[in-house]
C-alpha cells in the first residue's frame, strides 16, 4: 500500500540525519524562483498522467509570466518532448490530456501564488534534447 509506514520511516531517518544549517528564512519555502516551481508543477502533472508512455523526456519552460492589470497571473509555458509521437500523447485525443494537465497545474499554481491564473500551454518537439549540452543548458539543465 502506497504511503504505509511513512511516519516510521521519517522517524528512523530523523535518528540518523543531523540537523543542518538553515539556508533561507522560515517564511521562504524554496530557494527556486516562482517560474521554476510553476514549470515543475506542470511537469509533475504530465508525469502523473502519462506514466510509462512518456518517460522523463519532458522539459517545461516558462516563456512568459506576468501579472495583468486585472490581477490575473498570465503564464505561457512550453512543454518540450523528444519525438512527434510523444507530442501526440501529451496533447491527447482532441486536446483532452493537455487540457487536464493545465487544469491540475493551474489549481496548484493558484494555491502557490494566491492569485487567479490564466495559462497557455504549448507542446513542441526538440529532437533528442537530452543528448545536446547546449539545449540542456537552454532548458535549465546545465551540465557541469
Amino acid at each position: 500500500m502506497l504511503g504505509s509506514n511513512v511516519s516510521t520511516l521519517l522517524e528512523q531517518l530523523g535518528k540518523y540525519l543531523p540537523e543542518g544549517p538553515q539556508y533561507y528564512p522560515d517564511d521562504q519555502v524554496t530557494d527556486h524562483p516562482e517560474q521554476f516551481v510553476c514549470a515543475e508543477l506542470i511537469r509533475e502533472k504530465i508525469l502523473q498522467m502519462t506514466r510509462e508512455e512518456v518517460p522523463h523526456s519532458i522539459a517545461v519552460t516558462i516563456e512568459d509570466m506576468k501579472v495583468q492589470d486585472n490581477g490575473v497571473v498570465y503564464i505561457s509555458a512550453v512543454i518540450f518532448v523528444e519525438r512527434d509521437s510523444q507530442k501526440g500523447i501529451i496533447i491527447g485525443k482532441q486536446g483532452a490530456l493537455l487540457k487536464e494537465v493545465g487544469k491540475r497545474a493551474r489549481h496548484d499554481i493558484q494555491n502557490l501564488l494566491g492569485s487567479k491564473i490564466f495559462m497557455d500551454l504549448w507542446v513542441k518537439v526538440k529532437k533528442d534534447w537530452r543528448n545536446q549540452d547546449r539545449v540542456l543548458r537552454d532548458l535549465g539543465f546545465g551540465r557541469d
